[in-house]
């Protein structure tokens, strides 16, 4: 059998199709209902989050996440067929990271030298690395579980992308209670805790999502 027919079977095969879809339906509602109860057992919205909206800082980093999150989103939903072009939704992630980048840019001009150190480091960078990465850890499991119902043709990247998509969901949820606004420490400490989430991932993938 020609690998591109015995990709088509297994892509029909019945542990894929819609069965596959309605486990990461699952698998994330699952998981954002344990991260988003740990934010309001652990963070709970910044004080002040309503006025903090209006400041462009605030904005951009929310605008980073958000756009990361559905990106990644896009991806994982393909990530478990053999037969799906992950290139187009791929691209997708270059839009956060344009933005970043720009701001960070940005940041270099209007903030002084001497106070670089100050907006990299923040107050909260091992809290973000810490929460980022507990509330991202049970929808990258439940993503993992789900992606076990297809057959990624990369099992390693599928769980990379499982990673990414539940580490740029739990920084979506910690931007709503972080008052660290500098892109500096955005680019910094949520790409840490994405990067972490998304190496785990790549790693148990590799394992978990084997043929």
């Amino acid at each position: 059998m020609k690998t591109d027919a015995l990709i088509r079977l297994m892509a029909a095969d019945t542990r894929t199709g819609p069965t596959l879809g309605r486990a990461l339906v699952v698998a994330l509602a699952a998981g954002l209902s344990a991260a988003v109860t740990l934010f309001f057992i652990e963070l709970g919205f910044r004080p002040g989050l309503p006025d903090a909206l209006a400041t462009p800082r605030v904005l951009v980093k929310l605008a980073v996440v958000v756009l990361l999150s559905a990106a990644s989103l896009m991806l994982v939903a393909r990530a478990g067929r053999p037969e799906a072009d992950l290139a187009r939704p791929a691209r997708a992630l270059l839009v956060p990271a344009a933005i970043i980048v720009a701001a960070v840019g940005g940041e270099f001009l209007v903030v002084p030298e001497s106070d670089w150190r100050t907006s990299l480091i923040g107050h909260n960078a091992a809290a973000c690395l810490a929460m980022v990465m507990l509330m991202g850890a049970v929808p990258l499991v439940a993503l993992l579980f789900a992606l076990k119902r297809g057959a990624p043709q990369s099992p390693a990247r599928a769980g990379a992308i499982a990673g990414l998509t539940a580490g740029a969901l739990a920084a979506t949820l910690y931007a709503l209670h972080c008052p660290d606004d500098s892109p500096f420490f955005v680019a910094t400490w949520y790409t840490l805790a994405i990067g972490g989430l998304t190496l785990i991932g790549a790693v148990a993938g590799a394992r978990m999502l084997r043929w």
